[in-house]
């Protein structure tokens, strides 16, 4: 799950802007998203590569595998 590093959760995060990458016009070879906190104005960017198999993140937010503290 992305959430917002300054407010601790996902709640109030959009997607400003969206990419998808394809290779052989087939399979996703890397998908990139930028994303706002519409309530502290926050920004980030989380992009999947498929070749590395490898999820990042940048910005103020943060891809994790718990529960918000903040629903």
């Amino acid at each position: 799950m992305i959430t917002c590093t300054n407010c601790e959760t996902p709640q109030f995060l959009q997607i400003t802007q969206s990419r998808v990458y394809f290779e052989d016009g087939k399979m996703i070879n890397e998908l990139s998203e930028t994303y706002e906190c519409t309530l502290c104005g926050s920004t980030g960017q989380y992009v999947y590569d498929e070749e590395c198999d490898e999820e990042t993140v940048s910005g103020d937010v943060e891809l994790t595998t718990e529960r918000p503290k903040f629903a």
